[in-house]
């Protein structure tokens, strides 16, 4: 009789007292994080920490094997679903709605003890736009990042413009219960472009990644060298860290330094590119390759980052439009000087503690970089109050912040 009034206690505190919450991982089966990647993983890591009451179930869906990528939280209230069907397919299916994501991870759901099992999810979580179809029933918490392939549809290819129309992001947008941006100007173009009441619009900015800080705050001289070593870095460099793509204007800081080598108290000072090879990029890799003191070392791990950062002279990152810009973010919190955009959402991450510039303008952003890596009479400011700024700048987003907003708007 007390097994039967426990076992039915439990399945009461199961069905009713928690709330079973879908996550769309599929995000996270690469090998080389992204800023999406970044973001996904940096705000579940942190949700997942503070929240034991509630059921996650983080699903993604391969026909290979990618678990050796997907992070891994051992916690007794997440449980991951793996489909194992061809992408390009169950995208369609997905398109049409001949598949709803909701019902999937239900039908997939290993069965709880004692024969217990779910009924419906009360919410679906989407930590970046991708092929999606729920129920009703369910209700849809998205993210979007940026509206990057709206407003500069020439840096992208065809192939990645048709895919953003299937995706019909305005359509997902208009289904979505709440919508996350991380930026107050990603929030304004989702309201300005597809017509979203600014009440359903939540930012939730994001924070510094936990291995960076971790290694920040840990790191040694001898690890320091380490990195320098591994990618064999020059003694002063800038340093630019983003994908090798149109949009991130890495042809901008190629010509800038260019001009900026010209000075003779500069010509000893290098410009390394890190990042994945992304698309459209053969003039940039050319132009790296033609360019005398120009290093490119490819894709950096986190791991590496901090040491990468602390290395640089100067980090400058013209992006022409985004979201948010985590590695402005991580440039600050490593207390590198910071050169970026004064366009988008930059302004919102780097605050009065960095050097805006008009991306368009190679001109100044070269004058830019001549004033900071300059003499001393030259410097915009000294590296000590900079490296201050930046730092306490930085300490404004972080992902405890984040995550306790995202619980809030699930009313735990």
């Amino acid at each position: 009789m007390l097994f039967c009034l426990s076992a039915a206690l439990l399945w009461f505190i199961f069905e009713y007292c928690c709330m079973h919450i879908g996550v769309d991982i599929r995000c996270l089966m690469d090998t080389q994080r992204t800023g999406v990647g970044e973001y996904t993983s940096g705000l579940l890591d942190a949700i997942l920490k503070i929240d034991r009451e509630n059921q996650y179930w983080l699903f993604y869906n391969s026909h290979q094997d990618v678990s050796g990528h997907i992070p891994r939280w051992e916690y007794s209230n997440v449980c991951y679903i793996k489909t194992g069907r061809p992408n390009k397919f169950f995208n369609i299916f997905l398109l049409f709605g001949l598949i709803k994501l909701d019902n999937l991870v239900i039908k997939n759901c290993p069965r709880l003890d004692r024969g217990l099992k779910i009924k419906n999810l009360d919410y679906w979580f989407s930590p970046n736009i991708n092929f999606t179809s729920l129920t009703s029933k369910t209700k849809f918490i998205l993210t979007i990042h940026d509206l990057s392939f709206e407003f500069l549809p020439d840096c992208y290819t065809l192939k990645q413009r048709l895919w953003h129309k299937l995706l019909r992001p305005k359509r997902q947008c208009q289904r979505a219960d709440v919508i996350l941006t991380p930026s107050e100007n990603t929030a304004r173009d989702v309201v300005a472009k597809y017509g979203i009441g600014r009440e359903k619009v939540n930012v939730c900015y994001p924070g510094v990644g936990s291995r960076i800080t971790y290694h920040i705050s840990r790191i040694t001289e001898n690890e320091i060298l380490t990195v320098k070593k591994k990618y064999d870095l020059p003694e002063k460099f800038i340093l630019f860290l983003g994908t090798i793509e149109p949009r991130k204007n890495v042809e901008a800081v190629l010509l800038a330094f260019k001009e900026t080598c010209k000075l003779a108290n500069l010509q000893t000072c290098g410009l390394v590119i890190a990042g994945a090879k992304g698309w459209k990029n053969e003039n940039v890799m050319r132009l790296i390759e033609n360019t005398p003191g120009v290093r490119y070392i490819d894709y950096v791990g986190e791991e590496d980052k901090p040491a990468l950062y602390q290395l640089a002279s100067l980090f400058v990152y013209p992006s022409l439009y985004e979201g948010f810009g985590l590695p402005v973010l991580e440039a600050m919190a490593c207390g590198t000087p910071v050169i970026t955009s004064n366009r988008s959402s930059l302004p919102e991450v780097g605050g009065d503690a960095v050097c805006y510039v008009n991306p368009a303008n190679v001109a100044e952003l070269a004058e830019a970089m001549r004033r900071v890596l300059g003499g001393d009479e030259s410097r915009i400011m000294n590296y000590e109050l900079w490296d201050e700024r930046a730092k306490e700048q930085a300490k404004k987003f972080d992902w405890n912040k984040s995550a306790a907003e995202f619980l809030s708007l699930i009313h735990i």
